[in-house]
């Protein structure tokens, strides 16, 4: 480190005036000291010394309620982080998140992620404990703050409750190929992902939530490159039972849990990125598509008597499944601005009674960003909502404007 290039290889173990040969003069035995103890304690607590802390700040104005975000109608805050990270010893990382956020008018903190992570594990292999985000999919194992819109497509919004975190075990590899391929699976508690239970007697599994997931890519050439990716979740308790009843559950979940669930979910995305001369500084482009699956929402015996009663009614049969996919282009043209453009549809059930609804959502998103530095955004964007369904249906043009402040370090974003 330059901040000791004075002290020799060796110090030896004798008295000042041993270590004068080595000094310049003038220093003090004072400074020889206050030197040896910090190094000292820097070899003692490596926790301490190199802790890392940041904030993230997120607020934003609202026209009208969309339906199934994280922002509601008005003033608010988003995503207010408080972060802690740091290298525990040579064996670990550790990291803690808190985040603030306003829900109905009400001020919650929640944990987000707080978990350790091994660092010197043989044949690129990774262990991760405790609470996290979730691997699956391209956007969901990043922080809300880094997206290009003010809030996620509505896969993740009705799916996965926005993003999905939850505390658990993940084991990941990284595979020794001249292409980036990296492969995991993760157990989880699942409790945000939980089927409705109107009675409060259902018996859900401590340990719900299983997946796989694996991502590959690569460079096509000096400007561009791109990633393929395909997820696997197993939700034991995603399934409704003839006792639970989804009724408007679609619309009014809270913002941190699933919508509407099943027991398998499959999720296929893509991305793609073009830098001239792989320059991201000046000008950038991100094409990325996701496509989510849903199916078996439903136990067989309730499938069964919805089918049988639903026989003569072909308009009105059920589909075991959901599903919603989305496209998204972002380009930032200067190092200060930006423009993205995303479409997205979701298809959904929702349980009424002795029947299942129809419900389909199509989203249009116009965002332009003003960025005056890698750590400032401010967004106005507009947003365009046309849905069969729900019930609240006439707030279909939407206007948000958003700021995104990061103070301290921050970790660098995903790809």
């Amino acid at each position: 480190m330059k901040n000791f290039q004075f002290f020799p290889p060796r110090l030896s173990a004798g008295t000042p005036d041993s270590l004068a040969i080595f000094l310049p003069a003038k220093v003090s035995a004072a400074l020889i000291l206050s030197g040896a103890f910090s190094t000292l304690s820097f070899a003692q607590t490596p926790s301490l010394s190199n802790l890392t802390v940041s904030a993230v700040l997120d607020g934003y104005y609202q026209s009208e309620d969309r339906l199934m975000t994280e922002r509601a109608e008005g003033f608010g805050l988003g995503e207010t982080e408080l972060a802690f990270s740091a290298s525990i010893d040579d064996m670990f990382f550790g990291k803690l998140t808190t985040v603030f956020e306003s829900h109905n008018g009400e001020s919650e903190v929640n944990i987000e992620e707080a978990f350790i992570q091994t660092m010197a594990l043989p044949n690129g292999f990774t262990v991760r404990a405790g609470r996290f985000l979730s691997d699956i999919g391209y956007l969901n194992n990043q922080h809300l703050h880094s997206d290009a819109f003010t809030s996620r497509p509505s896969a993740y919004r009705a799916f996965l409750g926005g993003h999905y975190f939850d505390d658990g075990l993940r084991v990941s590899y990284i595979a020794p190929t001249d292409l980036y391929w990296t492969m995991g699976a993760e157990i989880f508690a699942g409790e945000s992902l939980r089927a409705a239970d109107e009675t409060g007697e259902r018996e859900f599994d401590s340990t719900g939530v299983y997946t796989a997931f694996t991502k590959i890519g690569g460079d096509l050439n000096i400007e561009s490159s791109w990633q393929l990716g395909v997820s696997y979740l197993r939700n034991a308790n995603g399934q409704l039972t003839p006792e639970a009843h989804e009724e408007e559950a679609g619309e009014d979940a809270h913002a941190h849990s699933a919508s509407y669930t099943g027991k398998n979910t499959f999720v296929t995305d893509f991305v793609y990125k073009w830098a001239p001369n792989g320059n991201y500084k000046y000008q950038h482009l991100t094409l990325s598509a996701e496509y989510f699956r849903v199916s078996d929402f439903m136990v067989p015996e309730l499938h069964e008597a919805f089918a049988e009663e639903e026989h003569d009614e072909e308009e009105n049969s059920a589909k075991d499944y959901h599903q919603a996919w989305y496209v998204s282009g972002v380009y930032q043209f200067s190092p200060n601005w930006s423009a993205g453009l995303r479409y997205g549809q979701l298809d959904s059930q929702l349980q009424h009674e002795e029947h299942f609804d129809q419900q389909t959502l199509k989203e249009t998103e116009f965002s332009v960003a003003w960025h005056n530095s890698h750590f400032s955004t401010v967004r106005v964007e507009f947003s365009h909502q046309s849905n069969i369904g729900f019930e609240n249906a006439e707030n279909d043009n939407v206007i948000t404007l958003q700021y995104v402040m990061a103070m301290g370090a921050h970790n660098a974003h995903q790809f």
